[in-house]
């Protein structure tokens, strides 16, 4: 909302400067002028890239126009997610988690949360973590793995973003390819009626002003936001990380998630007593009764890796 919203005000910003300055707004329709810039930017992508980094970056953009996925409330539903599974393992060993972890879309505890079902990224990574720790892998080794897999998604992240910042920097090159053959065609009609040779100079340096204003005022930014985007996706997969290193080390599931709250960007961290709530409010792995868990100190000291 906020990128169309800042589109708006980019374009209305510099086309009501125009008109202030009793600019003919015909003189800046030149489609000509568009299609060698555009035209010739997209190519560059098309050149530069294989298909699933082009369909990449058609993903990068809608998520652009969407706004960002990673609000206070999906950190806060993967946390509840993480901290069932975890008390879960606590209370009935890791491998009590094996169906789970091996068939999620079936899972009792997963289907509570479909939003962390359908992102695939964070699906396999999470899953695959906890599949390794089933399997016995110690915290520093699960630690190590994690890290290089959070390497690899935000490499495939970012790569959509550099190419389109590509795209963006090439942009003034082309405005002045479509000015340079504005000119030619201005030569060609030396002899002409003076009004005739104006329109086409104005038409030549439109091009100049299309190039410069699509990478600096929509490309460029659009580019920008993505790579936010891209590093918002990493913060949300290290927070998975820091709760189940946490809980390999021993640590009991509520303070796991704690640790994992912890390093959830300010902007959208929920605070220590919204996340108790979600977690222990409506929890299905309460005790039955309604009995209060052990006191945080307890829990801590007879956890098991």
């Amino acid at each position: 909302m906020f990128a169309i919203i800042g589109i708006i005000v980019t374009f209305g910003a510099v086309l009501g400067g125009y008109l202030m300055e009793h600019g003919n707004v015909k003189v800046l329709l030149q489609p000509a002028e568009l299609l060698i810039i555009g035209g010739a930017g997209a190519g560059t992508v098309l050149i530069a890239n294989p298909l699933y980094i082009l369909k990449r970056i058609a993903a990068g953009v809608g998520v652009v126009f969407k706004g960002s996925k990673f609000s206070k409330q999906r950190y806060i539903d993967s946390l509840k997610l993480t901290y069932e599974l975890l008390n879960k393992a606590r209370r009935q060993g890791l491998m009590s988690l094996e169906t789970d972890i091996e068939d999620p879309d079936q899972s009792a505890i997963f289907s509570k949360d479909p939003a962390f079902l359908k992102n695939h990224d964070v699906r396999y990574f999470f899953c695959d973590s906890m599949r390794m720790a089933i399997s016995g892998a110690e915290a520093f080794e699960l630690d190590q793995l994690m890290e290089i897999d959070l390497e690899v998604h935000h490499h495939e992240a970012i790569q959509p973003v550099l190419s389109l910042t590509t795209m963006a920097d090439s942009l003034p090159g082309l405005g002045i390819v479509a000015a340079v053959l504005g000119v030619v065609i201005t030569m060609g009609a030396l002899g002409g009626p003076a009004e005739e040779i104006g329109h086409k100079v104005a038409a030549a340096l439109v091009g100049t002003f299309l190039g410069i204003l699509l990478c600096y005022g929509l490309v460029g930014p659009i580019a920008a936001n993505m790579a936010k985007a891209a590093d918002e996706g990493r913060a949300y997969m290290s927070v998975l990380k820091v709760v189940v290193i946490s809980f390999l080390k021993g640590t009991a599931p509520i303070m796991a998630v704690e640790a994992a709250r912890r390093a959830i960007p300010g902007h959208v961290r929920p605070t220590f007593l919204e996340l108790e709530q979600a977690c222990r409010g409506g929890g299905g792995t309460a005790p039955p009764g309604g009995e209060p868990e052990a006191p945080v100190a307890t829990e801590a000291a007879s956890t098991g890796a």
